[in-house]
């Protein structure tokens, strides 16, 4: 496996792992027979959790396609290799201003993560004016 596709995977735990350890930590008042509970989520922390955890869903299709496009498409490897790794950690900085409520820092950080994966996605289209 490459490290584009390890960081695929590192995409989707921390969208999984950004709303499990709010109710692991919350597990008192967390009730798994009604895990979409609005009243769970009333708490500001549990809420911005689950909106960082949603927009991973959101975020984690179009890089996935990305990574896989550009390594089937034949685009560098080191350089899908490089931004995948800088997707992640734009992501996982994304994770904690979005925790922190940080508003203007997380837009600044989503719309760099944004540019990243359309850089990705067009790899195999710039591969020609590209350095060997």
């Amino acid at each position: 496996m490459t490290i584009a596709e390890w960081c695929v995977f590192g995409t989707l735990m921390l969208y999984l792992m950004t709303i499990a350890s709010v109710k692991w930590i919350s597990f008192r008042q967390f009730d798994n027979s009604r895990p979409r509970d609005p009243g769970f989520y009333q708490d500001p922390i549990r809420a911005r959790a689950l909106g960082a955890h949603q927009n991973g869903i959101e975020a984690f299709p179009f890089f996935a396609v990305a990574v896989l496009l550009a390594e089937f498409r034949l685009g560098p490897q080191n350089l899908i290799d490089e931004l995948a790794v800088l997707f992640l950690i734009v992501r996982i900085a994304y994770v904690f201003t979005y925790l922190g409520n940080r508003p203007t820092l997380r837009s600044i950080l989503w719309s760099l993560g944004f540019a990243i994966n359309i850089a990705i996605f067009f790899l195999p289209a710039l591969r020609a004016y590209l350095p060997a």
